[in-house]
Order: C-alpha cells, then structure tokens, then sequence
C-alpha cells in the first residue's frame, strides 16, 4: 500500500482528499501542513507520493511563510527526497499557471481542486507512486 503525505491546510479539503485516497485508492495517508515534519517524514523513506496544495496559510519554515512550491522547491533540491514524486494542488487555476507551476517548483505533476474526475485522480497518484517505488 503507498503512503501517500497530503500537505493541505483546509479542512473541508482534508476530509476530502483523505477519503477519496484511502477509500477509492486504498492509500495510507497522512497529513501536515507543517515542513518541518514534511521534510522528516519525506527523509524518512516512508513516503511515496506528496499531494501539495500550492497555496498554504499558516506554514512556517525558518521563521518565514512558505508556500506549496517554495516545500516542493526544497524536497526537489534535497537529495534524499528529490525522487519522491509531488503533485501539486490548487484551487485557483487560471491559464498558464500549470506550466509556470511546475517549472518553478520542479513537482511532477498539477491538479485543480476541486477535483472531478475521482478515478482519473486516484490512477495519476497510482501511476507515480509506483514510479516512486521501482
């Protein structure tokens, strides 16, 4: 079963994200929204896929804000997280911002929340957490 970390800072989207991955995926899931934790947790080796809401509120990382890209920045510059895929999530789409996303912040994939096409979502994270783990 693939751990899945959901890092995601609104309530109403935990309760989703967690039901749909552990019910339709059969995940493991665990959630922070602090990186402190998601930096040991990813080092840890036991996770296999990082879900990232772009847009986080109240995480701090050396005593400044940090958003879902600058912690997506920082597992992707660390050697001993850089292979673990992250998919990044948001709720305030506009054109372009896919690309300018992924580029910045170096994830392996982009969803918009809310997210409607529960099967294609729940194989996209199969398809690359397996990844992670060969």
């Amino acid at each position: 079963m693939a751990h899945i970390l959901l890092v995601e800072d609104d309530k109403l989207n935990i309760i989703i994200f967690t039901k749909l991955l552990e019910r339709r995926g059969k995940f493991q899931v665990t959630h922070s929204e602090d990186p402190e934790i998601i930096l040991e947790l990813c080092r840890s080796q036991e996770i296999d896929l990082v879900l990232m809401d772009i847009s986080l509120n109240k995480s701090k990382y050396q005593g400044k804000f940090i958003d879902g890209v600058e912690i997506t920045k920082l597992l992707k510059n660390d050697p001993a997280t850089k292979s673990i895929p992250v998919i990044l999530t948001t709720a305030h789409a506009m054109s372009g911002d896919k690309e300018e996303f992924l580029t910045d912040s170096g994830a392996d994939a982009y969803v918009t929340k809310p997210v409607t096409d529960h099967e294609g979502f729940i194989e996209q994270v199969r398809r690359l957490a397996i990844i992670s783990k060969s």
